[in-house]
């Protein structure tokens, strides 16, 4: 997928998800065949303004790119001035966020609520356009009105502004994750512009991905939520439209994955604040497994890698001993 200067290895990408697609996911995502990784959302206050934190989210490595950096804010230079800082950093593609429906981000005019203002969009659009040459893209909702005229309207802007691809997520910005996403709006999009649309919204599995592109004709699909806990979605993803078979994530690897995603958060963050992290997160890796509220349980209150990494292979070890006495054997 071409995306201005930048050309991906595939039409998949990994979508910015505030306070979960940090650098140590990202990596997951990308060793399992995702063509393009986005940050999570930016603030561009934040980064112009100097916060140790904020700037810590640009945090990158070679082997992630290319990267999509995602910023947000509502003032057209300050929008400018931080895309610029992104720039600096690394980035390979800058990425305006006209999707997030939080609270305190739509009541600085930020996010979704920029769909709702038309010449603010322009000109937020248009500031980091001409501050910057790198690749230019949004993540867009339905808009506030279910019938999508604002989503539509926002991509017409984007063209003629310079955008060189649009992701639309086509849920209301009411609406949050609830609900049905209407694919038929990312067909729509797509038959008005000519750039690449990115669909996003409802995969949950393989097979979603491949009927959202047969149905929209959109060029790239956005995975978030399914990609959390199982990163193997790409692969399969990718399985599935080549008529290969769509391997399966085995308990071995699940555990391997898990191992190395603490690895890295604890070399990331560092091993206090990625623990506490872990007390939650590890969870995402054993959904639907059996014993899977166990294990919730027993990683409540880690406090090392070490006790998280015993915790993780005591687990895995009870399933493959399980499984083996059924008759079953874990392949890798």
């Amino acid at each position: 997928m071409n995306i201005g200067t930048v050309t991906t290895d595939n039409h998949l990408v990994f979508a910015p998800l505030a306070g979960i697609s940090n650098l140590p996911l990202r990596l997951l995502a990308k060793e399992a065949g995702c063509g393009l990784v986005c940050s999570e959302m930016i603030s561009a206050n934040g980064l112009v303004y100097g916060s140790d934190k904020t700037r810590q989210l640009l945090n990158s490595t070679a082997e992630e790119k290319p990267l999509s950096v995602q910023i947000f804010g509502s003032d057209p230079q300050m929008m400018a001035d931080a895309a610029r800082i992104v720039a600096a950093s690394g980035a390979d593609i800058i990425d305006i966020n006209f999707g997030c429906s939080v609270k305190k981000v739509i009541k600085t005019g930020a996010g979704a609520a920029l769909m709702n203002t038309p010449d603010l969009a322009r000109r937020v659009i248009t500031a980091v356009r001409q501050a910057v040459h790198l690749p230019l893209t949004i993540k867009i909702r339905t808009g506030w009105d279910a019938g999508g005229e604002q989503a539509v309207r926002i991509a017409g802007i984007a063209e003629a502004g310079g955008v060189d691809a649009l992701a639309v997520h086509p849920r209301t910005a009411m609406q949050g994750f609830r609900g049905d996403a209407d694919w038929d709006l990312i067909r729509r999009i797509k038959k008005q512009v000519s750039i690449p649309v990115i669909g996003n919204g409802d995969i949950v599995r393989a097979e979603d991905a491949v009927r959202m592109r047969d149905l929209t004709g959109c060029d790239g699909v956005m995975v978030g939520r399914a990609a959390i806990g199982n990163p193997y979605v790409f692969g399969q993803i990718l399985a599935l439209e080549a008529g290969r078979p769509v391997p399966e994530q085995t308990l071995q690897e699940r555990r391997r994955l898990m191992r190395r995603y603490l690895n890295a958060s604890s070399v990331y963050l560092g091993e206090k604040t990625a623990c506490y992290m872990m007390r939650s997160r590890l969870c995402w890796f054993v959904k639907g497994l059996r014993n899977a509220g166990r294990f919730r349980e027993s990683i409540r209150l880690v406090s090392s890698e070490a006790e998280a990494g015993a915790l993780i292979d005591s687990y895995f070890d009870h399933l493959l001993d399980e499984a083996e006495s059924s008759g079953y054997h874990d392949t890798a």
